[in-house]
């Protein structure tokens, strides 16, 4: 196969490669064949990194809002086993879940028990009243406020946190369960029905709480957040990646680039999704609105880490079947090797910044020796023609730990 490693923009030459258990073990022009291996003849297809996204919830990947808070959350559990499934087939071998109860679901895919991406898990998404993670109805009290514990916080969905003892303990709770990084809600949001999109949310002292705790554990602080005021409260906080920042101003992005503060982005460009309300939707218009500005900002800034991910969730079950296609969108301001590398090798980076709660400690999202044999096989040139990845019928072979869970090729 001819090679692309996910950091270089060109491909190789025609490559033999070999597998051993996990992880790949050698990559040579010939490779004599080991006794009783599996040979694919690749017939110079194109070899790629599974891709990897950064920002999904797979516990809400194929359920609605009423199906999160209303109903048993068993529900969400077993559709989001679909999900992994689905997920896995568009090519996405590794994912960073931003919220919801997944630690379930990534021992079962760990063990084998059910097919699936390897999963990076924040538990549960940690919100103050009012904030972002906030799903209560209008007659339900706080619980510091006599009301009962909110349905979300039994399901370890989400955690309600006011004040810094609360804060340094729920973080605490998320590290037990397995957090391989910590997620706040530092600014308004789309889906949450109390949270203007300008609002600034968490007090520096409280994000800073979470910081420490992550720190002491190794690990970083992801937030949402979209405005200058709540990414730069977050920064001063030293929390290490943005998600989202459709809002953000040229100053806030140079900040970001020389502090080494990622910025994990999505094509936010439809501003009427059919699953969200007409409130819902007319907070996602100011988001939109706002993507192609930063998209063009992105361009001229080289040293700003930037990371491609999806942030699917609340959708019916088929709604997330063509998750990598929204990788096209990027290519009115980006070339397929500019995207296809914020979707491999950077945010592959980006995970290691887990430290020793990493859970897969090889290099991800590239093709060399050592690491991690989750590959893509496809039919045409990835660099030239983007759909070589994102229509699912030109994905020949898909690989994860070394096991093919996808071959057309027989």
């Amino acid at each position: 196969a001819r090679i692309f490693d996910g950091e270089s923009d060109k491909l190789t030459e025609s490559m033999s490669v070999l597998v051993e258990g996990d992880l790949i073990a050698k990559i040579a022009k010939s490779i004599p064949t080991p006794e009783g291996a599996v040979v694919i003849d690749a017939k110079g297809r194109v070899l790629m990194p599974g891709i990897i996204d950064p920002h999904v919830h797979l516990a809400f990947a194929a359920v609605s809002v009423p199906d999160v808070v209303a109903q048993l959350p068993s529900y969400a559990t077993i559709m989001s086993v679909t999900e992994a499934e689905k997920v896995l087939m568009n090519g996405v071998t590794t994912v960073r879940d931003m919220g919801g109860e997944v630690f379930s679901l990534k021992r079962a895919i760990d063990q084998g028990k059910i097919p699936g991406p390897r999963i990076y898990p924040s538990g549960a998404l940690i919100s103050q009243t009012s904030g972002h993670g906030d799903f209560r109805a209008p007659n339900q009290p706080n619980p510091e406020l006599g009301g009962p514990v909110p349905v979300t916080d039994l399901a370890h969905h989400s955690a309600l946190v006011d004040g810094v003892p609360r804060m340094l303990a729920v973080v605490r709770e998320q590290l037990r369960l397995g957090a391989s990084q910590i997620k706040l809600a530092a600014g308004g949001g789309v889906s949450s029905p109390t949270d203007p999109i300008d609002v600034t949310e968490f007090s520096e002292a409280e994000m800073k709480a979470a910081v420490d705790c992550a720190a002491d554990w190794g690990t970083y602080v992801a937030v949402h957040a979209y405005t200058d005021r709540a990414v730069n409260r977050a920064i001063d906080a030293g929390v290490k990646v943005i998600e989202h920042g459709q809002l953000l101003s040229k100053a806030t992005l140079e900040r970001m680039a020389k502090e080494g503060v990622w910025l994990s982005f999505q094509p936010f460009t439809e501003s009427s999704e059919p699953t969200f309300t007409p409130a819902q939707n007319a907070k996602q218009a100011i988001v939109s609105q706002g993507t192609a500005h930063v998209y063009e900002m992105i361009k001229t800034m080289p040293n700003l880490k930037v990371v491609h991910g999806t942030d699917i969730y609340l959708n019916p079950p088929d709604g997330n079947k063509d998750e990598v296609k929204q990788m096209e969108r990027l290519l009115k301001w980006f070339t397929p090797f500019e995207i296809l590398k914020m979707s491999t090798s950077n945010p592959g980076e980006m995970l290691k910044l887990s430290g020793p709660r990493d859970p897969y400690p090889h290099e991800l999202g590239v093709v060399k020796e050592g690491a991690y044999a989750d590959l893509l096989l496809v039919e045409g040139n990835p660099l030239e023609n983007l759909k070589a990845v994102t229509e699912r019928d030109n994905l020949k072979i898909i690989m994860k730990d070394g096991k093919i869970y996808k071959n057309t090729l027989r």
